[in-house]
């Protein structure tokens, strides 16, 4: 028996295999300008580094740092970006989801890092992603300090990427928010969301694909093609959290108690995550309306309104948790930067018959082992 050499042909090339290196430096170039946008004081070094470098001299004025520290994705929006050959926006919908899941407990977002994973590096296409990134990052007051672009042939699909990022914050301990400050008596205010966010993608994507809807079908109750609809990117609440703070909790008094992102699960599996046991929020639908796009994937899919409280925002994208006496005074200074608002309930003891509510009434939520909301009446027509 013998035993031969595997002949392979020569010349393979990292090129070859589907890599391309010189693509990638491309596209670095192009995103230079808009990383540095976001760069401060703080941020040492310049773009390509293996590390990005940020000083945290500030920090020796804390009395006791706390370091707060998130990650997340887009999920399947990234679909209908890749669908529609618009790659801008995601990076919005990124930083979103990162930083003001930092923001909640009343921390600054200091700096974030991206990663995309694509199956083709095309230069063009990368540096929109990242300068939306770079974008939002500047309307969050954090520095976008790194990244990385990794070219994945043969697992995606030329045209196919997914995107994450991670931030860093940092609160005083003692202005630390959470359930432990909430008490009987608060008021929970309601920041409106600038549509779906991204969250829940596979949802209204199954929902459009049922009812045979193309993504530039012109649709008169959302003034826009459906597509321009779905990539309307996430609001980004950090810096308009942080301004509240500051207005609120100023010369010793703390009447802002905590606040809750409406990410995937929806308004009242957020918000109970951000109550204390024993309390709950009653939240009444009537002090708003639902806008267009919720009300439409509504009807086309036959959607239970169930279904859509625990899987979509409904017009929500932040809570925020404060004495009933600031409540007009954060309604006002929300307003002022641009931020519809409106009282939607009170914090209280839990109704005996508030668990017989069926899905209007949810305790605890993702692990957490904390308050509980109800929801009460109809949305506002």
């Amino acid at each position: 028996m013998t035993s031969s050499t595997p002949e392979y042909p020569a010349g393979i090339t990292y090129a070859s295999a589907g890599v391309d290196v010189e693509a990638g430096d491309r596209a670095v170039e192009l995103m230079k300008g808009a990383i540095k946008a976001t760069h401060n004081a703080s941020v040492l070094g310049g773009v390509g580094g293996f590390a990005g470098l940020y000083d945290a001299s500030r920090l020796l004025a804390y009395k006791r740092p706390l370091l707060a520290t998130s990650t997340d994705g887009v999920g399947t929006k990234v679909a209908i970006a890749q669908a529609m050959d618009i790659h801008h926006t995601i990076g919005h919908d990124l930083v979103g989801m990162v930083v003001d899941d930092i923001v909640v407990v009343g921390a600054e977002p200091l700096f974030m890092t991206d990663y995309i994973a694509c199956g083709k590096v095309v230069p063009e296409r990368i540096a929109d992603i990242v300068r939306g990134i770079a974008e939002a990052c500047t309307l969050a007051g954090t520095a976008l300090v790194g990244g990385e672009t990794a070219e994945h042939p043969g697992l995606l699909a030329p045209d196919e990427y997914d995107v994450a990022g991670a931030a860093t914050g940092v609160v005083e301990a003692d202005a630390l928010l959470g359930p432990d400050r909430v008490r009987a008596g608060d008021v929970v205010i309601g920041m409106a969301s600038s549509g779906i966010h991204s969250n829940g993608y596979s949802l209204v994507r199954r929902v459009i694909n049922h009812a045979g809807w193309a993504l530039d079908r012109e649709v008169s109750e959302l003034g826009r093609t459906l597509g321009e609809e779905l990539l309307v990117p996430t609001k980004v609440y950090a810096a308009d959290c942080m301004d509240l703070i500051r207005t609120l909790n100023t010369g010793g008094a703390a009447p802002l108690h905590g606040f809750s992102h409406v990410t995937g699960g929806g308004l009242a599996a957020n918000l109970a995550r951000v109550l204390p046991q024993g309390l709950m929020a009653t939240v009444d639908r009537s002090t708003w309306s639902l806008p267009a796009i919720f009300t439409l994937v509504s009807q086309l899919g036959g959607v239970p309104q169930a279904d859509l409280e625990r899987t979509l925002n409904l017009g929500v994208g932040m809570v925020a948790i404060v004495e009933a006496s600031a409540a007009d005074a954060a309604v006002s200074r929300l307003t002022e930067r641009g931020v519809p608002s409106w009282v939607m309930g009170s914090v209280g003891a839990i109704d005996d018959e508030a668990p017989s509510a069926g899905p209007d009434f949810v305790q605890g939520a993702k692990g957490v082992d904390g308050g509980a909301v109800l929801l009460r009446g109809d949305y506002a027509s």
